[in-house]
């Protein structure tokens, strides 16, 4: 049977912590969904629509996976999909009570769906989306820390700003 995971984040930028967790998703299920949440309420350096079109440069090599957007519930989003899994990457013990308490939410509204949490490798413990901005914001070498098409908008936006 065609297993379907839902990797959801906001993803703002992807780095290669998330695409560690993409390529050992990919091991686990058939398929999987890389879905952006669209939330208004937060400011992100990227336009929702930026965030895709990176994403697909992104996971082209991965014909398994594809990108997304999503607005409302992930697990409305998820059983529209009719996804098996929500796919979850922890990097530290901190992230775990957030995580698990939209998991029990989740499987309370549908007992179908499963949460399953990976580790980020630990070559990528110390990566965030918010740690890339910041440093390559003021002009740090990002170079090695997100996949290549992020590094060349991440240059690219920043220039702008300057």
């Amino acid at each position: 049977m065609d297993k379907l995971a839902i990797y959801p984040g906001s993803f703002d930028p992807f780095t290669n912590g998330h695409l560690d967790i993409v390529e050992r998703g990919l091991k686990l299920f058939d398929r999987m969904i890389v879905a952006i949440l669209v939330n208004p309420a937060k400011q992100s350096l990227f336009s929702v629509e930026e965030r895709l079109e990176m994403l697909r440069e992104s996971l082209r090599p991965y014909p398994n996976a594809t990108a997304d957007s999503f607005d409302g519930l992930l697990v409305h989003y998820a059983q529209k999909q009719n996804a098996d899994v929500i796919l979850r990457g922890m990097r530290a013990v901190s992230d775990f009570e957030h995580e698990f308490q939209m998991a029990i939410m989740n499987r309370r509204m549908n007992r179908e769906i499963q949460t399953v949490f990976l580790m980020t490798g630990l070559r990528w413990v110390f990566t965030s989306s918010s740690i890339i901005k910041e440093v390559a914001r003021f002009g740090g070498d990002v170079e090695g820390m997100a996949p290549a098409p992020i590094i060349a908008r991440l240059k690219e936006k920043y220039a702008k700003k300057s």
